[in-house]
């Protein structure tokens, strides 16, 4: 049998209703919403009526927690002002029962040690927690290195991934690639990935369906498939979240500042390509 993979909208950037992301999630043909758990459209909601909404529409739920003050950490957060607010906030997201927790936390400027150290104890809190809680490799924070994460990933067998791609093409400033040694060892521990382009100058590129980024395209969707062929939960699908997004990620023409492309759209068009471009690995059993 086949394992199951589901696809996310996410709600970065979103400025609508719960209900109408609801709405546009099926009809573009997602699976479920990935959203921060400070999101606008979820502020007003208490979390049964939250439930309720995601349940009526047939749309599973992704979590996002960010510590440290805003995507970029504060340098005055500790270690343990990010495990304090990590602490609140994993109280506040149980009663949403969500599918899967996507955690950015940590910070850049640590030292290994205080990385260590910081890592083993939030690993010990997230071995709580009822559901599958990935940190992601985001620029800025705790994994923000690629050729760190093979030790990390040795040191904290317990670590989980979701593998966005498109931060490490910056920090690197090369593409990431199926031979590289940090691609190859988080692949089994990838529950999660964030399915934007990046390039060697930047996280994201203008449109991923351009030919002048097929090259990029091509090796992103490499490493995803490997990603899904060294899955190694069945006890969960496996999940992706087209992730084009504002914020200085989409390109902007000058003076206007008119994106290149539509998000919204560009989503929607990258969703219907993964199913069609990524294959599930065949296992004994089924995830749903």
């Amino acid at each position: 049998m086949t394992s199951a993979l589901l696809l996310f909208k996410t709600l970065w950037g979103w400025t609508d209703s719960l209900d109408q992301a609801c709405e546009c999630s099926q009809r573009d043909g997602f699976d479920g919403l990935e959203v921060n758990l400070d999101h606008p459209c979820l502020e007003a909601l208490p979390a049964a009526a939250i439930r309720r909404r995601l349940d009526r529409s047939q749309q599973h739920l992704i979590l996002e927690i960010v510590t440290g003050g805003d995507y970029t950490p504060s340098l005055q957060w500790s270690p343990a002002d990010h495990l304090a607010q990590l602490d609140q906030d994993l109280q506040r997201a149980a009663g949403l029962e969500p599918l899967k927790i996507n955690l950015i936390t940590g910070s850049d400027s640590w030292s290994d040690a205080v990385q260590d150290d910081f890592l083993d104890a939030l690993l010990d809190r997230l071995d709580a927690v009822p559901v599958a809680v990935m940190l992601e490799t985001h620029r800025s924070r705790s994994l923000f290195d690629p050729w760190r994460l093979p030790t990390q990933l040795q040191r904290f067998p317990r670590l989980r991934l979701t593998a966005d791609l498109s931060h490490w093409c910056t920090v690197s400033e090369r593409l990431m690639t199926p031979e590289l040694s940090p691609v190859q060892a988080m692949a089994p521990r990838v529950d999660h990935i964030h399915a934007r382009v990046g390039h060697a100058q930047g996280p994201s590129v203008s449109h991923p369906f351009a030919p002048e980024w097929a090259e990029a395209l091509e090796a992103h969707r490499r490493c995803w498939q490997l990603f899904l062929d060294q899955s190694a939960r069945l006890d969960q699908p496996f999940t992706i979240t087209p992730e084009f997004g504002p914020d200085g990620y989409m390109p902007q023409l000058p003076f206007s500042a008119k994106p290149l492309a539509d998000v919204q759209a560009l989503n929607a068009e990258m969703a219907s390509w993964l199913r069609s471009s990524l294959s599930m690995p065949v296992s004994d059993s089924c995830s749903l």
